[in-house]
């Protein structure tokens, strides 16, 4: 246990996912955000103007502040790990965005030192603890479906040059589709069955240079140097057998979402980049697709309520539910479809991970408090 109230939190990296955390941090009563920092001190304190935020400084002025109890890292990917790990010797717990790390060797020495130092790491996605994807657990921990046989998650996209003000970043190692997306619904799937033991993939790169089209770079070319299409399989610790495919290549698609397949019927999940439904089922007794009422709140844009979880665990002692842990087993996944499409091999995933406890299904006030 650590202190009373709540728990007062400085945010490392004030770029565009940074507003959704900023307006979300006063929703949930565990979080008091503090500190808005960035290399670009000016763009911090826009931010920390527009949210109310009482100090807008630069990133050493953040990580010396005694007031600080966690850093939220939200940082671009390649440097998530540097931030982390100076955030962990400064003496602060850590939630950052995901990935955990770009390099699994960088990620485990982040949970070493956690370790050391018995501070927390969090690591997004937090969508799994949505309405949505909380039904899903519901449904399956009920054996609504049986048990688990297999499933299916497809996330296909021509990419984020035509909306995004400056993809460059999405077509370099450490990102790409299964870096930027697979996070989600990788999460998704092992919090819902449980941890991968072992990955086969296959991986291209199809379009060598792409052309932004968005503002305000519109016409500038893109180098790839990172695959863009990517599929495998995984097999599951507890024997379900998974089908992956991430991919910025296909022009237009109609089947991305995840399925679950039991042996007495089939599970659709809503996408698992948002927090809502809907979430259908199909029984073999039925023969046809019922929707499920959604049993759980946070059904909106609820980002930052896998900080507010870590926030009551640091305050309670408990186990945190978006966990370093299972952030690593993700990351160690990612890997693994690249390393087995370089090496013809299946690749082991070595990494445990606790399955996080299912939220409550009472109100937003009675879970986390505020609204959903």
């Amino acid at each position: 246990m650590n202190g009373e109230g709540p728990v007062r939190v400085g945010v490392m990296g004030a770029g565009k996912i940074s507003g959704i955390y900023l307006r979300n941090g006063a929703v949930f009563d565990d979080l008091d955000i503090v500190a808005c920092a960035d290399i670009l001190v000016e763009r911090a304190e826009e931010q920390a103007a527009e949210y109310g935020i009482p100090k807008a400084c630069s990133p050493e002025e953040l990580l010396a502040d005694p007031e600080v109890e966690v850093v939220l890292n939200l940082t671009v990917p390649a440097v998530h790990a540097e931030v982390s790990l100076a955030a962990l010797e400064a003496g602060k717990h850590v939630y950052t965005e995901k990935p955990l790390a770009v390099d699994r060797e960088d990620g485990r020495r982040m949970l070493d030192v956690a370790g050391e130092k018995g501070l927390l790491i969090g690591c997004a996605p937090d969508t799994f603890l949505g309405g949505g994807l909380q039904t899903c657990r519901k449904v399956l921990d009920e054996g609504v479906i049986g048990d688990p046989v297999a499933l299916t998650a497809i996330m296909m996209t021509h990419g984020p040059e035509d909306w995004h003000p400056n993809p460059d970043f999405f077509y370099q190692p450490g990102a790409g589709p299964m870096f930027d997306m697979g996070p989600y619904y990788l999460t998704a799937m092992a919090t819902l069955i449980g941890p991968i033991r072992r990955v086969t993939g296959s991986a291209r790169v199809t379009f060598p240079e792409r052309m932004i089209t968005s503002q305000p770079l519109s016409g500038t070319p893109i180098t790839v140097n990172t695959p863009t299409h990517v599929a495998g399989v995984m097999d599951f610790e507890s024997g379900t057998v998974g089908t992956l495919v991430t991919s910025f290549d296909v022009w237009s698609e109609e089947h991305s979402r995840i399925d679950v397949y039991g042996t007495e019927g089939t599970l659709s999940l809503p996408d698992p980049n948002t927090f809502g439904g809907p979430v259908r089922v199909w029984r073999s007794d039925e023969n046809s697709w019922t929707e499920i009422p959604l049993s759980h709140p946070y059904t909106e844009n609820s980002r930052g309520i896998g900080l507010a979880d870590m926030a009551q665990a640091i305050r309670t002692g408990r186990k945190h539910r978006a966990s370093g842990e299972l952030g690593f087993n993700v990351l160690e996944a990612i890997h693994a479809f690249l390393d087995s499409s370089v090496s013809g091999k299946h690749v082991e995933v070595t990494s445990v991970f606790e399955r996080p406890e299912p939220l409550p299904a009472g109100t937003p006030t009675e879970v986390f408090g505020g609204s959903a």
